[in-house]
This record gives structure tokens, sequence and C-alpha cells, in this order.
């Protein structure tokens, strides 16, 4: 008898964790991407005025070469 609930339990034990498993994967895939969203988000905008502001600065000289 005593046998039989120890096993029980065990067994809720096992789907429980099993269950937990599950919800910490799903998690952890939810902020992998959400770090990686973020890093494109903040990165590609960075890259982009690596050359947006070279450009704007030599039109800038440019235009207040023609006023001197």
């Amino acid at each position: 008898m005593e046998a039989d609930v120890v096993m029980r339990k065990m067994e809720e034990q096992d789907r429980k964790l099993e269950a937990l498993l599950v919800s910490v994967e799903k998690t952890r895939k939810y902020f992998l991407w959400s770090m990686i969203a973020q890093l494109a988000l903040f990165l590609l905008p960075l890259i982009g005025l690596m050359f947006a502001i070279p450009f704007f600065l030599s039109t800038f000289s440019n235009n207040l070469d023609g006023l001197l």
C-alpha cells in the first residue's frame, strides 16, 4: 500500500517536472529571440549612422565652403 502511494507521487512529480521543463524552454526561447531583436534594433541604426554621418558632414562642409 505504501509503495503504491510513493509511486503515484513520484509519477505526479514527473508529470509536473515535464510541464515545468516545457515552460522553461519556451521562456528561454522567448528571451533569446527578444535579445536578438533588441540587438538588431540597436545595431542596424548604428551601422546606418556610420554611413549617414560622414555623408551629412561632407554635404554640410561643402555648403559652408560656398558661403565663405
